[in-house]
């Protein structure tokens, strides 16, 4: 990683000054700061089920603004470049290599043939694992290619008219001869320019006094000039398209939102967007019907009609009635499967179960079998065979969640529990499941002399240590098969590669290393094998103090965060220095799973353009992650005392760093995005522990989020104090510390609106508080465009020395 000094990093401000406010005046950095200007990422890392080859997908750390500056249409919840018929916000592969897994001496092969300055999604191996899909995006439209994996050579197979609108546009027959491809129709009509088309009439909106709360969604349908360009951006035809490049009409011009194949390939799933479309809701809560036709295109069964769903009962645990999650079940030939609520999707309903799950044969000409029920809601099966399945419940409001044994083949079988637990207690978390494709290509438990076999993060209060256990199907029994014993890397297991032999794909990092993948033999005591050779591309990083750090919130609650100091920072001396804390806040429903550590001081020092990280460069010390629990106990809400705790938790960590002696606490600042935006503002607002802060695309005002935000369940008529004391715009005039506001001029985010942070501004700066308010061009919820980004950091730069090293 080159280090970018003064002179260069003024240069590269300069080049953006257009985008800042004009009363900027450009200052050379008195010392270097760390860049990611020519970071490239490492490679995306894909394999065949044989494990006999690898796909390396390369891409750029960053977009530029004119990759921002494309057409853009936002209509019922989707951002449609509607040039090239694919989402505007998708973030694009430019290059593909393929090498075999075991050759590890050897080279990548460069992959052949690919389109000049490709602009690569959508990537997909085929059944048999012998080619590779993906898409390729021109200045016109979408083109699909497939690359031959033994020879690494690609090719293109249709021009540029695939339809992407709605995701990836193609499907890998069963028998990987040919895809399902949604293509954009020859006769589509062109798209209403509304500035040019008069409007017909008044836009109209009813209340007919039945409840209605929804959160506050971005980007929906406003008028009808909106839903006949929704209508016309998602309607596709279907084609069937050849490895040959010879292509066949499969179903004519619809809105699909969605194609299933069946396992055995003899069936596919269509399900369609159909009218009246709304204006409160995003495209998901549209009408819709799924119909089941064979190869040929007969239709054979209409297997589910969801109507326009603008109402759900209130809370997280509401889902709305009728047959939903549907799918193929995996290790059947042409078995659907699906869920019905039995409460009528209401939480507050008192009933024994809350779901009931279904399994339903193709052609579909019997009535559908009750596999289970759950009495807490649905969340996810795996299908193994035809006596083992895993069955998923949980319940959002007690956090609880179980995982169930059931067999399939015994529908009145009661499911037996595996565990049962809080989905936050990480120390006692089992794991997941490990699956592997069956001879259908899916993804199925993995089930090897009779046992099944997780892997877990390994999450303790003496560090992470992850593991593989082996369960035993019949004495529900488990076993552990592997722990990781690092104390100075972090290994991440990544998926069981050969059971038998006991092979695993696993990542291993430290501070200092940059990620790679390796296989390691679990069965046998030898060295693992290197897969990829990725260097660090941050060396300026990779000396600095780096460690976990753990201290006590003043009611006892465990905290931590990672705290690093500058490079060459003489630990007895201690110096007193300026410290910056990054965090985010968390609810949780008990004292004990909020004092749980998921941090690791082996983890790689990756400093992302939104880290805190790049400061411990530049003379400050940084505590990143910082834990900002919010508890709620004993039937009371965590946000009923937010701010108290809030407040306790900054205190705590300035507390925890003043005690190692390394710190001015006069000169501590806060920053967080999003939410952690929010909780900057109410820190600055409520306390008197900070200096200053960043707050970056966050909401403010919580009123403009009425019926509900983050984890809060209860709309501001329910809890209308909650929502005052929470909002700092309404403590506007006890804002006396300086704060630098930042956000997306096109966010994207539920209730995270740009206007929340316009109007804050707009009442910091009329009480006479200290706010300086930076727009970035064309970015969403999170930032991509270098030009930002730099700019960002030149903000961000210039706000902390003159707040903190000013002082």
């Amino acid at each position: 990683m080159r280090l970018y000094y003064c002179t260069l990093l003024s240069l590269l401000i300069l080049s953006i000054s257009l985008y800042a406010q004009e009363d900027i005046t450009y200052q050379q950095p008195s010392e270097p700061i760390l860049s990611l200007a020519n970071y490239e990422p490492a490679p995306a890392v894909s394999m065949d089920t044989k494990k006999n080859y690898m796909l390396l997908s390369y891409r750029s750390a960053y977009k530029s603004l004119a990759d921002l500056n494309n057409e853009e249409m936002r209509l019922g919840g989707l951002r449609i470049n509607p040039v090239t018929n694919i989402s505007s916000t998708i973030t694009y592969y430019n290059n593909l290599k393929i090498r075999k897994v075991m050759d590890v001496k050897a080279e990548p092969t460069q992959v052949a043939g690919l389109p000049e300055n490709p602009r690569i999604a959508n990537i997909s191996w085929s059944p048999d694992d012998s080619k590779i899909a993906f898409t390729n995006t021109t200045l016109t439209g979408v083109e699909l290619w497939v690359i031959d994996v033994a020879t690494a050579q690609a090719k293109k197979l249709t021009e540029a008219n695939l339809n992407a609108n709605l995701g990836s546009p193609y499907s890998w027959h069963r028998d990987s001869k040919g895809l399902l491809v949604r293509v954009i129709p020859a006769n589509r009509p062109p798209l209403i320019d509304p500035k040019k088309e008069l409007p017909k009439g008044p836009i109209v909106s009813v209340a007919d006094g039945k409840v209605s709360q929804n959160r506050t969604y971005q980007d929906l349908l406003k008028n009808k000039i909106d839903e006949t360009n929704f209508e016309i951006l998602v309607t596709s035809e279907l084609y069937n398209v050849y490895l040959d490049g010879s292509q066949q009409l499969y179903k004519p011009a619809d809105m699909y939102a969605g194609q299933s194949i069946s396992p055995d390939g003899n069936y596919i799933m269509l399900t369609m967007i159909r009218k009246p479309f709304s204006y409160i809701v995003p495209m998901s809560r549209f009408p819709q019907v799924s119909i089941v036709y064979d190869r040929q295109g007969n239709e054979i069964k209409t297997v589910n009609e969801i109507p326009l769903v603008e109402i759900i009962p209130k809370g997280f645990d509401a889902v709305r009635t009728g047959k939903r999650s549907m799918g193929w079940r995996a290790d059947k030939p042409a078995t659907l499967y699906y869920v019905e609520a039995l409460d009528q999707g209401n939480p507050l309903t008192r009933v024994a179960y809350r779901d009931e799950l279904f399994v339903w044969d193709a052609p579909f000409d019997k009535d559908p079998v009750s596999l289970a029920k759950t009495p807490q809601r649905y969340s996810g099966i795996i299908w193994g065979d035809d006596q083992h399945a895993i069955l998923y419940d949980g319940w959002y409001d007690t956090r609880n969640r179980k995982t169930y044994l059931i067999d399939p083949s015994r529908p009145s079988a009661e499911p037996k529990i595996l565990f049962d637990r809080n989905v936050q207690d990480i120390y006692n978390d089992p794991g997941s499941f490990e699956t592997r494709k069956n001879q259908y290509g899916r993804n199925v438990l993995a089930i090897e002399n009779g046992n099944a076999f997780l892997i877990g993060a390994g999450y303790s209060k003496n560090g992470q240590f992850p593991f593989i256990d082996e369960l035993n199907l019949r004495t529900l029994k488990t076993k552990r098969l592997y722990q990781s014993a690092y104390t100075d890397k972090k290994e991440t297991i990544h998926s069981i590669e050969d059971f038998k032999n006991g092979v695993a794909l696993v990542l291993i990092q430290s501070k200092n290393e940059y990620p790679n993948y390796f296989l390691r033999n679990y069965k046998k005591r030898m060295a693992p094998i290197q897969l990829t050779f990725n260097k660090n591309p941050f060396e300026i990083l990779a000396n600095v103090h780096k460690e976990v750090i753990h201290y006590k919130r003043a009611d006892g609650v465990d905290l931590s965060g990672t705290l690093y100091l500058p490079l060459g920072y003489d630990k007895n001396k201690k110096e007193k220095l300026p410290l910056l804390i990054w965090a985010y806040p968390q609810e949780y429903k008990d004292k004990n799973t909020a004092s749980q550590n998921d941090k690791n001081p082996n983890e790689f020092t990756f400093p992302y353009y939104g880290s805190f990280v790049y400061w411990v460069t530049k003379g400050y010390v940084v505590l990143d992650d910082a834990s900002f629990p919010i508890i709620g106990e004993n039937g009371k809400e965590p946000n009923d005392s937010f701010i108290e705790q809030l407040v306790a938790n900054g205190r705590a960590a300035i507390d925890a760093v003043d005690k190692l002696g390394y710190i001015d606490r006069t000169k501590v600042a806060v920053g967080g995005h999003s939410y952690g935006a929010f909780m900057t503002a109410n820190l600055l607002t409520h306390s008197d522990d900070f200096a200053c802060g960043i707050a970056r695309s966050g909401a403010y005002n919580r009123t403009l989020t009425p019926f509900g935000f983050q984890n809060e369940q209860r709309n501001y008529w329910d809890a209308p104090e909650v929502y005052n004391t929470m909002s700092p715009f309404m403590h506007a005039d006890k804002m006396k510390k300086p704060i630098l506001l930042i956000h997306g001029e096109a966010d994207n985010n539920p209730g995270t609106f740009t206007l929340q942070t316009e109007r804050y501004f707009q009442a910091l700066k009329g009480l006479g508080g200290q706010a300086r308010m930076v727009i970035l061009p064309k970015e969403s919820h999170g930032y991509a465009a270098k030009e930002n980004i730099l700019h960002l950091l030149w903000e961000q730069e210039q706000f902390l020395d003159k707040h903190l090293k000013g002082k």
